[in-house]
């Protein structure tokens, strides 16, 4: 097996050797290797592709520290064919949260998903897709 080494908070490190420990694994680098598996399967669902699909993406942020909502309003811009809705929400004291609503494809979705997640300082990222076409015909009140 190749050997990669990664740099990361020693938080971070501290809380995979104690998942590592608390789900049995044998150590960190199993943890990292199934992690790594799970987010480069994540949009290779064969059932999503060629389908409009629409999605919602969560960003939280602390505002005060970086320049994530620039990043964000990029993004916004970059794929307005994509976002068909975008909501800023200041939580807590310190911190922002931008969701996005999307429709599109799949490639598209993961793309716009991954530049969000490769955006330095933000401090969580979560999504949902589904395929449009499973509410056609659903009428309201059926």
């Amino acid at each position: 097996m190749t050997v990669v080494s990664v740099s990361m908070p020693e938080a971070l490190v501290e809380r995979i050797d104690a998942f590592a420990e608390e789900h049995g694994y044998t150590g960190r680098s199993e943890v990292v290797r199934e992690a790594s598996r799970n987010l480069l399967g994540e949009f290779e669902d064969k059932r999503l592709e060629e389908r409009e699909l629409m999605a919602v993406v969560t960003v939280v942020f602390d505002y005060e520290t970086t320049n994530v909502e620039e990043r964000m309003m990029k993004l916004r811009h970059e794929y307005e064919s994509l976002v068909a809705s975008n909501f800023h929400s200041h939580v807590g004291e310190h911190r922002c949260m931008e969701l996005f609503v999307l429709e599109g494809r799949l490639e598209d979705i993961s793309t716009f998903v991954g530049k969000i997640r490769a955006t330095k300082d933000t401090l969580s990222v979560d999504y949902s897709v589904m395929p449009v076409d499973e509410f056609s015909g659903f009428e309201m009140g059926e």
